[in-house]
């Protein structure tokens, strides 16, 4: 069987390309501008092309067929239309990357099955998203367009630590500042529940959807079973750094406004996401899929990544100006507090 993935080397989709590039019955095919081969494993074919030069790949995939074609850097309607345009004749399944983020916002009930109403008020990523799922399902019910509807939610690999709060440039300064000793801020009192999965787990689950007939107009929630709070998910950070943790709560609202003279988009990310308690009801997935499960838990994912990051420190660049805005938010706070405190 033949796939063609848009994209290929990120956090999500590099997880199923190494899946299946041991897989004989697969042969795959990646199309992007080809700027991280050395992260695409041998035998894994290379169309280089940007995507949004819809000409050109047409040209360039002219006369091939795949049992499967999807699209991992489709964040728009645009994107999703010109795909249909593409392969409506090209493929035997979409596969479409939506995001757990698109789940009804403020959650009116924490157990999320993917019955579950889409609608983000606070996010224009998951709302963008949503915009692409409806499309793609009007397309299925109309001209029987071969879609299905993956969501993922907090996924990670061996490159990459997940967070809370974290500035432009990504994790790595809040772990130098776990390092340093100082406070690191965490949303909320850290007490919301959260599901962290990595990629290796997502792949299972994903490859399993891949020219299966049943997986055909129908969405799947793609994630681990573990939950943590987000003071359980920090201090296994710390624990494996070594440190000990110097928790700083700071409520969401408050992140939201302050982050906004630094561009920081904490509306969106926290109270449009990682601020509300989500747990994933993933029985519909097992019912294809009956070997997914959690096989890397957080306290050995995060010692994986923690491994990775630490050996290849030249890869990842120090935010000094997150961490001026994690001073800034502190000292602000401390100062409040100490001038209720006098008050009294």
């Amino acid at each position: 069987m033949k796939a063609l993935f848009i994209g290929g080397t990120g956090t999500i989709s590099a997880g199923v390309v190494k899946h299946l590039a041991n897989d004989p019955s697969w042969e795959i095919f990646l199309l992007n501008r080809g700027n991280r081969k050395d992260a695409v494993p041998s035998g894994v074919k290379q169309i280089t092309a940007d995507i949004r030069d819809e000409e050109d790949v047409a040209r360039k995939l002219s006369g091939m067929h795949f049992d499967v074609v999807s699209d991992f850097i489709g964040f728009d309607v645009n994107a999703v239309e010109r795909d249909y345009r593409l392969f409506k004749d090209m493929t035997s399944q979409y596969i479409f990357i939506s995001s757990a983020s698109a789940y009804h916002k403020p959650a009116a009930h924490y157990l999320i099955t993917e019955g579950t109403t889409l609608s983000n008020p606070y996010w224009e990523y998951s709302r963008n998203k949503i915009a692409c799922e409806a499309f793609l399902m009007e397309k299925h019910r109309d001209t029987g367009f071969p879609v299905t509807i993956v969501r993922p939610s907090h996924t990670y690999d061996e490159r990459n630590i997940p967070l809370g709060v974290h500035g432009d440039k990504g994790f790595y300064q809040v772990i130098r500042r776990m390092q340093q000793e100082k406070p690191v801020i965490i949303q909320g009192d850290g007490s919301s529940l959260w599901t962290l999965t990595f990629n290796t787990d997502f792949a299972t689950g994903f490859c399993a959807l891949m020219g299966n007939p049943h997986a055909i107009g129908e969405a799947f929630q793609i994630t681990g079973d573990e939950t943590l709070t987000w003071n359980q998910i920090y201090a296994t950070i710390a624990d494996a750094l070594g440190v000990e943790l110097h928790a700083y709560h700071v409520a969401s609202d408050f992140l939201a406004e302050a982050g906004k003279a630094y561009g920081y988009d904490f509306t969106g990310s926290l109270t449009g996401d990682k601020s509300v308690s989500v747990v994933f009801d993933n029985a519909k997935l097992k019912r294809l899929v009956p070997v997914m499960k959690t096989t890397v838990p957080f306290h050995k994912g995060v010692r994986i990544a923690l491994d990775y990051v630490l050996s290849h420190p030249d890869e990842y660049e120090e935010d000094p100006e997150f961490d001026r805005f994690c001073d800034n938010v502190i000292s602000a706070l401390d100062k409040a507090q100490q001038e209720v405190i006098d008050h009294r």
